[in-house]
């Protein structure tokens, strides 16, 4: 067997193919289309034939996601479990967003992420999942209602943004920061407007925006205002609330726009 196998996983998604046992490949989608070239001439080939498969996870995530409604995005980490004070509040802070009239979106694991789609479904509202493909991914927790699994990061990370309100950040690692960066990065450049990011959780959250605040903005890294792009919390009540007041913000601007534009018009 080859020393890159992974025999301990019984079960691999591969977008919509699930696979098992000798089945189960030794990489990823995202892995081989990121690997350096060996120098033969076969990426010629295969890569310009990946392109129509990124282009296929973005049709099938709008078609999927084109009709949701309101949403937004909750991140966090995987490796809490049921029990945890973190996994309570992220169920806490679906419940309410379904309360206020959003969908619930995450990237469908364990954890953090397993608890927002419970709370979600069990208070009647709408579960949703974007699945990754990932040499240790599960595959969607139970609690997702509406699933979509991707293969490649970033078609993933383009849905989380497209159809959602906002992001409600919990405790999480490496993968959770990034979405976070990203998001602000996205803000402060411009290229999503009206776009309220919540983190949740002061005492895991304080360190990192203590570092922000003295290695970036007292350096001029970042602008004077940067750190008021995301807004913290302890509380799922107060998260939500800010989160609504944003899309409610929003809505009224577009309204006025759009009198605006057709006043005067018979």
């Amino acid at each position: 067997m080859s020393e890159h196998a992974r025999p301990s996983r019984s079960t691999y998604h591969k977008g919509p193919v699930t696979l098992r046992g000798s089945q189960v490949p030794e990489s990823t989608f995202d892995e081989r289309l990121l690997a350096p070239t060996s120098g033969s001439e076969d990426w010629l080939h295969a890569d310009p034939w990946r392109v129509l498969r990124i282009q296929s996870e973005f049709v099938e995530g709008f078609g999927a996601l084109a009709e949701l409604g309101p949403a937004v995005s909750v991140f966090g980490s995987a490796r809490v479990r049921p029990g945890d004070p973190e996994y309570a509040l992220a169920e806490e802070v679906a419940t309410e967003l379904v309360r206020a009239g959003f969908a619930v979106i995450t990237g469908g694991g364990p954890g953090i992420m397993e608890a927002a789609n419970k709370g979600a479904h069990e208070a009647g509202g709408v579960s949703v999942g974007l699945g990754i493909e990932l040499p240790f991914e599960q595959g969607l927790n139970s609690y997702v209602d509406l699933g979509v699994n991707f293969r490649y990061f970033f078609a993933r990370k383009t849905m989380f943004v497209k159809y959602a309100t906002g992001f409600i950040v919990l405790p999480g690692g490496f993968g959770t920061m990034d979405e976070l960066f990203e998001a602000v990065t996205l803000v402060q450049t411009g290229k999503v407007r009206q776009f309220p990011i919540v983190l949740v959780g002061r005492s895991f959250w304080s360190g990192l925006i203590d570092w922000l605040d003295s290695a970036l903005r007292e350096r001029g890294l970042i602008g004077p205002r940067d750190l008021d792009l995301f807004y913290v919390t302890d509380d799922a009540v107060d998260a939500v609330r800010h989160v609504t007041t944003a899309a409610n913000g929003l809505a009224a601007k577009e309204a006025a726009m759009h009198e605006a534009a057709t006043d005067g018009v018979d």
